[in-house]
């Protein structure tokens, strides 16, 4: 499983023109399942990106979490991020797994994510969105489990 993490001023999720998430300051998470993912990584990642120090205190150090800050998070589904580019110029998404091994591990470590206290919000799984993004810093973080 992987997690695109971005710190976010704000962020949204649009689709057909209506946006079904937005929030302000907190994380916005693109999150990709692989084969062999599983309940462990699911819980594992939003354990780690609930606590994750991203955010800056009162000494502009990263020492808080969103937690900390009282911030909020949207999740989105993106096999993109299985991509494999290494041969030709179309990726392969081979190493995404299928979406109905997928959906459920998404949404899964949105449960998690929630049980940790993170007000959570989500993309729609398999639709076509338009994610608008502020990433604050930028800060960016890549996990994975």
């Amino acid at each position: 499983m992987r997690a695109l993490i971005q710190r976010v001023a704000k962020a949204s999720v649009s689709v057909n023109g209506q946006t079904i998430s937005s929030i302000g300051k907190g994380l916005l998470i693109l999150l990709g399942v692989g084969h062999g993912d599983g309940e462990e990584q699911a819980r594992f990642l939003a354990e780690k990106t609930a606590n994750l120090r991203i955010f800056e205190d009162e000494q502009g150090k990263t020492n808080l979490s969103v937690l900390d800050v009282k911030g909020e998070a949207i999740v989105v589904s993106q096999f993109t991020l299985y991509a494999d580019a290494r041969k030709g110029r179309r990726p392969s998404f081979t190493d995404a797994a299928l979406p109905e091994v997928a959906e459920p591990l998404v949404n899964r470590f949105v449960e998690a994510l929630r049980g940790y206290g993170v007000p959570t919000q989500t993309g729609q799984f398999g639709a076509h969105m338009l994610v608008e993004i502020h990433n604050d810093g930028p800060v960016t973080i890549w996990l994975e489990k």
